[in-house]
Formats: structure tokens, sequence, C-alpha cells
């Protein structure tokens, strides 16, 4: 398929697509006419570069890890991807962990600011901004934290 369908099915836009391709990570065909022509198999790798994002892979993680597939298999490759998702997952669980103490904290100041409360309780909201805060600057919440 050409760029405007292939950017419109996965919901990109077309300068998207031309980055990605600029920088590595997609090649598509070239048909006759110059034009752009995007196969099976880059609709796979867009996939997976989509689904890696959304797990907060860095373009340049993306395209170390596209990379990888391109070589042959070894323990040396498997070894650098499991290290590398190891890490993600940890930071995903630290997210989690921060997430959810946000989620309780924002309750609490939710809670304080009922009724028309803010002005009596904004000192407690601001201490529960602080340690929002003070957790994000940690990496968010190691899982001792919680």
């Amino acid at each position: 398929m050409l760029i405007k369908e292939f950017a419109d099915k996965y919901k990109l836009t077309a300068d998207t697509i031309r980055f990605y391709e600029k920088i590595g990570l997609i090649q598509p065909k070239r048909l006759h006419n110059s034009y752009r022509f995007y196969d099976e198999e880059c609709e796979k790798t867009v996939q997976l570069i989509i689904v890696l994002k959304q797990l907060e892979f860095s373009l340049e993680e993306i395209r170390f890890l596209l990379s990888l597939q391109k070589k042959p298999i070894s323990s040396e490759c498997n070894e650098i991807a499991v290290n590398m998702f190891q890490n993600k997952i940890n930071q995903i669980e630290n997210k989690i962990a921060f997430l959810k103490i946000a989620s309780k904290q924002l309750d609490q100041v939710k809670q304080l600011m009922e009724n028309n409360r803010y002005q009596q309780n904004y000192d407690k909201i601001q201490r529960l901004v602080e340690v929002m805060y003070k957790q994000l600057l940690k990496g968010g919440v190691k899982k001792d934290d919680t």
C-alpha cells in the first residue's frame, strides 16, 4: 500500500512514516514511479514499533531491537535482549507502583477539595503534590517504597 493508506491504517502521519524510514526502522519498497510501497513486512514492523512505543521504549531502543532481529541468533544477542526487556519490566513496574500511589493521593486531594474546601485544605493538598513530585524525581516508586 502507499504511504497515505499505510499511515491512515495505523493512525500515524505520513511524516512519521517517512521519519521511521529515515532513521532506518522501516524499509519500504520503491515502485517504478519512486513511490514508497509498504508491504506486509513493513506492517509487522510498524505494529511492533507502536507496541514498543506504548511500552515506552525509545526509538533508539526500538532501532536496536530491530537490528537484533536481523542478526544471526546467538546467546549474546539473546542475553542483550533479555537484559533490555528486564530493565523495561522494572521501569513499568515502578511506574505502575507510582501510578497506584498517585491515584490514592489524587483521591485524597479530590476529597479535600469537595464542598469548596480547597482553601481550608490548601497546605494538605500542597504536601500531597510535593510527595508525588519527589517520587517522580526518584524515578517513580521502588518496590520497597510501597
